[in-house]
């Protein structure tokens, strides 16, 4: 969180210095406070909240979340409580289709690390755990079945926590709902993923409403909703004893640190009318971008 002067997610120390879970659920209660106070309900919890669990070579940081069955529970208590809808999303090392069966297995550890966590905090079925599809080595649908059969190596409940998210450049909404249909996983939609990388030219309406419908019937679904980068930033090279200056134009799928109010207004009067879901902002301002957006919204009327 970057509001009241920035609040630490997780334990970030290094392995050498005995990180551990409890750490991160002290620095969780503390970002918890905070949400309520800003009435921010929903969040997304690091993806190392607990330090190097699922690491190959760390055995000694296994047992993190049997140490902290109380306090997990304890903490998903607290979530219900303040009305707090959780979520995760593993980072782009966990690659479930890999076609290095060593990356696999490490995907499939830190998996069932997220689905743990989420278990001993007792959340409800909403709480996701959101992967992209991953590498398409040998076309996409080779990587589908790949992924398909990493799906298989999961617990029940890691199959049960999975939803699948459309990308910018490989799998588009039109490659990742066939596989959500056959693994029975719900699909978070990314409105910038998909106005990148949207080979059928789906409408952003129809696009919504196919990927909602993958939700069970009393799942809150979820969406992502970002801005792209529009800014124009100076790459600096030191050359001799001169610096050289060179102007960089941003690339459309990289995140703004804002939300472009007027954009997610056009997103709520017109593709969202009618439909209910949370909309998780990927913004480089995080919480700020959130209240600001807020802001500017109620300025005009608007009110999400």
């Amino acid at each position: 969180m970057l509001g009241e002067g920035g609040l630490p997610s997780h334990d970030t120390r290094r392995w050498q210095s005995g990180p551990h879970l409890s750490v991160s659920l002290d620095r969780l209660a503390a970002v918890f406070d905070y949400l309520d106070r800003n009435d921010l309900r929903m969040y997304r919890m690091a993806s190392s909240l607990a330090p190097y669990a699922s690491h190959p070579d760390l055995p000694q940081f296994n047992g993190q979340i049997e140490e902290c069955a109380e306090r997990l529970a304890a903490t998903g208590s607290r979530a219900r409580q303040l009305g707090i809808r959780l979520s995760t999303h593993p980072g782009q090392y966990t690659v479930l289709n890999s076609e290095n069966p060593d990356t696999v297995s490490v995907a499939v550890a830190e998996l069932e690390v997220h689905a743990g966590l989420m278990e001993a905090m007792e959340l409800p079925p909403e709480s996701v755990i959101v992967l992209h599809v991953g590498g398409r080595a040998g076309g996409n649908e080779a990587g589908a079945e790949r992924f398909a059969a990493g799906f298989e190596r999961l617990s029940q409940a890691a199959r049960r926590r999975l939803v699948i998210e459309n990308d910018d450049r490989t799998y588009a909404l039109v490659d990742v709902l066939p596989l959500a249909r056959r693994l029975g996983v719900p699909v978070v939609w990314d409105i910038l993923h998909h106005h990148c990388h949207d080979p059928e030219g789906v409408p952003d309406r129809e696009a919504l409403e196919l990927a909602l419908a993958t939700w069970p019937e009393g799942m809150r679904p979820k969406i992502h909703f970002s801005s792209p980068r529009l800014d124009v930033t100076e790459r600096k090279k030191k050359v001799g004893r001169r610096v050289e200056r060179k102007l960089v134009l941003p690339d459309l799928r990289n995140h703004a640190d804002l939300v472009d109010p007027l954009a997610f207004e056009g997103f709520l009067r017109n593709t969202a009318r009618g439909l209910e879901f949370d909309a998780m902002f990927e913004a480089k301002a995080k919480d700020l971008a959130v209240l600001r957006l807020r802001e500017q919204l109620a300025a005009r009327g608007v009110h999400a």
